[in-house]
């Protein structure tokens, strides 16, 4: 029921297509880029559920009041207090640890705005919960979010956040002049 709305709106009344090659792992870290508009939160949710998958999402606890913080706890958004002492990669390990199917999307950048230091957290929680990371790119042009690509962490960050990077030189987010891959 819930693949065939996801469906409905995002093929139908969206107009939006799909590229995806990648298996359905359990457990995976799903890194979305470009990450230019509060839309595609919301648009990357409508992709995974009418490819019949489920993910969850970190959001700033903020975000989580009466009546929306339903909606968002509903759809998988976990709560978080980045004031906290404690490390948001091992409360996120401790996810993957605790649950039999997990994907955890997670937009690199860490903000809708040019940031060229893409946040590390990701490859951190993939690296120290050994699961894959899953690429979704979404370009705006073309209407297309694309899943084609799994970066296996080696733990040579420098390494692997160049071939991260490099994937997503190929996409156009709603606003490009927010999107900085910074220097690959």
């Amino acid at each position: 029921m819930k693949k065939a709305l996801y469906s409905f709106i995002y093929y139908k009344i969206l107009k939006w297509k799909t590229d995806v090659s990648v298996p359905d792992y359990d457990k995976c870290v799903v890194c979305a880029a470009p990450h230019t508009s509060n839309l595609d939160l919301f648009i990357g949710k409508l992709f995974y559920g009418a490819i019949g998958r489920k993910t969850s999402f970190m959001m700033k606890k903020e975000w989580f009041f009466f009546p929306i913080g339903l909606i968002f706890k509903a759809v998988g958004g976990i709560p978080v207090d980045r004031q906290r002492k404690t490390s948001l990669v091992d409360q996120m390990v401790e996810q993957f640890k605790n649950r039999k199917k997990f994907h955890l999307a997670i937009t690199p950048e860490g903000t809708r705005k040019c940031n060229p230091n893409w946040k590390k957290g990701f490859y951190y929680i993939a690296l120290k919960a050994q699961v894959p990371i899953v690429l979704i790119g979404m370009d705006y042009p073309s209407k297309t979010i694309s899943a084609t690509k799994v970066v296996f962490p080696t733990g040579d960050i420098e390494k692997d956040m160049h071939e991260i990077k490099m994937h997503y030189k190929q996409y156009t987010g709603k606003h490009p002049e927010l999107f900085c891959l910074g220097n690959i």
